[in-house]
């Protein structure tokens, strides 16, 4: 069973934490982490980019010039694609991105991203993360206690609007909580620091 080390918000080592063995524990499956992020970003697409092919682009009925004796090349449209306005050659056009990945792999994922960020000390466990009042002064902070400068992801428990709106204006700092946390967040920032209420939400969760 993993351990790992438990601070406060001032940055002072509190105790140790025994983590789920088979939450943040695994070998890492970076195939099942590669289909969950290609699935996720390609979720996010909109899809509605659009572009006329020859057939749909207006004009060009007539030939520019006769077929022989001007010396120029035969042309027979002004929209053929090699003509400035002229139709795009396999022109995009809407389509949906949106793939499907099964529970089981997206728990896999989830589990070697999470086993990836402990085993490479890239995941900080804290006892608590909470704010009397919405001061991003007190994010900032807990940041520089923790010595931590990278981009950063906070996760919590349950939706705190304080701690939310309090790290809302820091940049390259984000919060998430379990019910909305994803591999592509995970994978994204480089330290994670996660709330130990959150940490045992995640063993029941994911285990």
């Amino acid at each position: 069973m993993p351990n790992a080390k438990l601070f406060n918000m001032e940055g002072k080592e509190v105790g140790n934490c025994a983590l789920s063995d088979a939450v943040f524990g695994i070998e890492p499956n970076k195939t099942a982490m590669h289909t969950v992020v290609v699935s996720y970003l390609g979720n996010q697409r909109q899809g509605t980019q659009s572009a006329l092919t020859r057939a749909e682009v207006r004009g060009g009925g007539i030939k520019p010039w006769r077929q022989k004796g001007t010396g120029r090349a035969r042309q027979g449209s002004i929209r053929s694609p090699q003509w400035t306005g002229g139709g795009v050659v396999f022109a995009p056009k809407p389509r949906s991105y949106r793939t499907s990945v099964n529970k089981k792999i997206k728990q896999l994922a989830m589990r070697s991203a999470l086993s990836a960020k402990l085993a490479d000390n890239e995941m900080l466990l804290l006892d608590s993360i909470a704010v009397e009042e919405i001061k991003t002064k007190a994010i900032v902070n807990m940041l520089k206690n923790l010595e931590v400068s990278e981009k950063t992801l906070i996760v919590l428990a349950d939706k705190d609007e304080k701690v939310y709106l309090s790290a809302k204006n820091i940049p390259g700092v984000c919060v998430s909580y379990v019910g909305m946390l994803n591999v592509y967040e995970v994978l994204k920032y480089k330290k994670v620091i996660l709330a130990k209420d959150a940490a045992d939400k995640l063993g029941e969760v994911y285990a």
